[in-house]
């Protein structure tokens, strides 16, 4: 089945309901990972208005948006140093799967967004329910690619059967697209993705591929809206309201 057509009007509304019930499972001294992305944005707004009504946390943003958008939100920002780890982090996703397998990096943020939430104690995913798949694939495969590797990527990416595409800026149409970091992302279209368990070592085993975008083990949770409402989903187990949680199930 695919994902349903939403309006942009329904779609923002969904992504303000996903975050307002991941908002309910912060608590004072969390240490936060910030998410990328539009619905990452709607919690980090929320996240900030909690935070002038006296709620103390502090956390390290997965790309300069996110970090630009939570200081002007008044979160307090942490820099990366060894030992650092997150109570849990907050992020959107561009598919999920009902095991809650990834495809991330539309934003072009998967090398941040990877490293913050493999040091994170939990990953929990907001999504409005455009997002909810039952085969990962239809969302192009992203790749950050530092750019002199570019040509053998390619390549190997299409004897993979990837169908490889090098984004373009959003701006300057004729000009690559660039991470934070400086790389390049490659868009791989392999249509439905029925082993994201191989193809991820596969592309990640690339020389000159940074991150890839499956992110598989990550996730203990996932909110989805579903009829409206905010569903808790968790791998192997039937979605729950997430009303019935009050903090990290």
């Amino acid at each position: 089945m695919p994902a349903p057509l939403l309006s942009p009007a329904t779609q923002e509304h969904e992504k303000a309901l996903a975050a307002a019930a991941a908002l309910r499972w912060v608590r004072d001294g969390m240490v936060l990972g910030l998410g990328s992305g539009s619905t990452s944005a709607q919690f980090i707004r929320q996240l900030g208005a909690a935070v002038q009504q006296g709620l103390k946390v502090s956390g390290t943003a997965t790309s300069l948006a996110s970090e630009n958008l939570a200081r002007q939100v008044g979160i307090p920002l942490l820099e990366p140093r060894r030992g650092l780890r997150f109570d849990l982090t907050v992020d959107g996703a561009d598919e999920l799967d009902g095991q809650l397998r990834l495809i991330k990096g539309g934003g072009g943020a998967l090398l941040r967004e990877k490293t913050i939430e493999t040091a994170s104690n939990y990953l929990l995913v907001v999504a409005d329910s455009s997002k909810l798949v039952p085969v990962l694939g239809d969302f192009p495969l992203p790749l950050e690619v530092v750019p002199f590797t570019l040509p053998w990527v390619l390549d190997a990416v299409q004897a993979l059967g990837g169908s490889p595409v090098v984004r373009t800026s959003l701006t300057e149409s004729a000009e690559q697209y660039r991470t934070d970091q400086g790389n390049l992302i490659v868009d791989c279209h392999f249509g439905q993705i029925t082993d994201p368990d191989a193809l991820g070592p596969q592309l990640q085993a690339i020389p000159g591929v940074v991150e890839q975008g499956l992110f598989l083990g990550l996730a203990k949770a996932a909110i989805v809206i579903q009829h409206g409402q905010p569903m808790l989903l968790k791998p192997g187990e039937a979605p729950r309201p997430a009303s019935e949680f009050t903090e990290l199930p």
